[in-house]
């Protein structure tokens, strides 16, 4: 993504599971004072002492270049790894290309969250999946549990995947 600006200042915070990168924090002029949340209208919600969360996941190399690595809202984190869910749907393009999937993130009560595979491919089978991830080299921690096939993935007005909605219907379809 490039340099930060001149006068912002930077700090990465560590994410559990995983290395060489950080969560993406930034200070300056320029940060917005706050956020307007709906469940306290009219009321500005401060960011902690000027330091804007940006969400993001980057590594940072030794001239100053941030590269964005992902989404901390984009990982799941499974006892105590984190695993990347926008890398497991490209790896699903890989094996099922031009058809919609996405990874839904369930709650799981010995490994804190667990993947949900949606797919519109109403084929798909979990030990095809399986097999393509092992040999892609995917830790079993990060092979998706469930495989919701057939199912149509809802969308925003952008026409891109709703994961909160996307986690609702996996959430459903998981007990």
């Amino acid at each position: 993504m490039g340099r930060v600006l001149p006068g912002l200042e930077t700090r990465l915070e560590p994410v559990a599971g995983l290395e060489g990168v950080g969560r993406l924090f930034l200070r300056g002029p320029n940060v917005m004072m706050g956020y307007l949340r709906s469940e306290r209208p009219g009321v500005l919600q401060s960011v902690e002492d000027g330091w804007y969360d940006t969400g993001d996941i980057v590594d940072l190399d030794e001239l100053g270049f941030l590269s964005i690595r992902g989404r901390a809202k984009r990982f799941a984190k499974i006892g105590g790894e984190m695993v990347s869910l926008t890398a497991l749907e490209e790896e699903m393009e890989r094996l099922w290309p031009g058809v919609r999937c996405a990874m839904a993130v369930v709650r799981d009560e010995r490994k804190g969250e667990r993947i949900v595979l949606v797919t519109e491919k109403r084929d798909a089978s979990r030990e095809e999946m399986m097999a393509h991830l092992k040999a892609a080299g995917y830790a079993e921690v990060a092979i998706p549990k469930k495989l919701l096939s057939g199912v149509k993935l809802p969308l925003l007005g952008s026409g891109k995947t709703d994961y909160p909605a996307l986690d609702c219907l996996a959430s459903g379809a998981a007990e």
